[in-house]
């Protein structure tokens, strides 16, 4: 890898753990409405994943969708316009948090249903797959999603059909509705699943940006060869509670701080320094220009229009 590389890496994760934090305040402050997920903890996986991608490639992704947005180049002022409500969000003010669409980067949206999204991921790669194209779909989600049905039955379906599609899991220990040991098969790794349905699974450190990286350009490439669908399992944690309206009161301060020292931002960036790959002034340039980008994102949506009423009226009766 390139210097500039290595930057593109932690710029994309400090953006992403800054325009989540900049969410969280105007949750509180009202400027944010309806349900609110964050993303704090897991930026490794949307930088790391999504950077070996093209620009064919499709991404589906789950209800905790800020940072594969954003890893994925969706503008950040449209994205925290969308989250505001406003006329020039990603999805007109219409979806909020959960819901951020741009079919222009093939960015296929967030999906407020557990597991909705993995069905819907292997009908991309089946079109592709149609087309000759030997573009590639990723599909992520959490571990609450493998107690749904969708879940097992397109893994089934992408094995029989040979899609080219890749299923990532987001694994923070926490899936909503299960038990953690039942989910994970007595302490067995989600990664000996894919094994049911005939294709490779790997489980990789979620926190560490490059071993996920690195670990997605395996898959991708075995994938455009026409191998068929793979498997990845992320194990990560969450900052953060499920929502903004979970206090996350589950979880010991002892486990929080063990999570904390494996934090993906800080963890990067000293490997970054310690390798002597950049300098301290990299660092600085970068999170500046991060910093002043979310500003502007947070005055582009205070300052644009709410959506019209006659549009609202219009989806309505459509």
């Amino acid at each position: 890898m390139e210097k500039k590389e290595y930057l593109d890496l932690y710029k994309k994760m400090y953006l992403i753990r800054r325009f989540e934090e900049s969410c969280g305040e105007n949750y509180s402050k009202g400027f944010i409405r309806g349900f609110l997920h964050l993303y704090i903890g897991e930026e490794a996986i949307a930088a790391g994943s999504i950077a070996p991608l093209r620009e064919d490639d499709y991404i589906v992704t789950h209800y905790r969708d800020h940072g594969h947005a954003i890893a994925r180049g969706l503008e950040t002022g449209p994205l925290m316009a969308e989250l505001f409500g406003k006329k020039t969000g990603v999805s007109g003010g219409k979806g909020g948090s959960m819901h951020l669409f741009d079919a222009s980067k093939n960015f296929m949206g967030g999906h407020a249903i557990v597991g909705a999204q993995i069905p819907l991921a292997a009908g991309f790669a089946l079109a592709s797959q149609y087309q000759k194209k030997d573009s590639v779909t990723v599909v992520y989600f959490g571990d609450g999603a493998t107690n749904q049905g969708t879940f097992h039955e397109t893994m089934n379906l992408a094995s029989v059909w040979k899609l080219p599609i890749l299923f990532f899991l987001e694994n923070n220990f926490y899936g909503m509705g299960t038990s953690v040991d039942k989910i994970r098969n007595n302490g067995k790794s989600f990664g000996n699943l894919s094994e049911n349905y005939g294709m490779p699974g790997t489980v990789v450190d979620g926190m560490d940006v490059l071993a996920v990286k690195e670990t997605t350009e395996e898959a991708i490439k075995k994938i455009r060869s026409g191998s068929g669908p793979a498997f990845i399992e992320a194990t990560t944690f969450r900052y953060q509670g499920h929502s903004m309206a979970d206090p996350a009161k589950y979880r010991t301060d002892k486990e929080l701080d063990e999570w904390k020292e494996k934090d993906p931002l800080i963890n990067f960036r000293k490997h970054l320094l310690g390798q002597a790959i950049v300098t301290e002034s990299d660092i600085d340039k970068v999170s500046k220009s991060a910093d002043n980008e979310l500003n502007e994102a947070v005055k582009f949506a205070t300052e644009s229009p709410e959506p019209d009423l006659d549009d609202i009226k219009n989806d309505i009766y459509a």
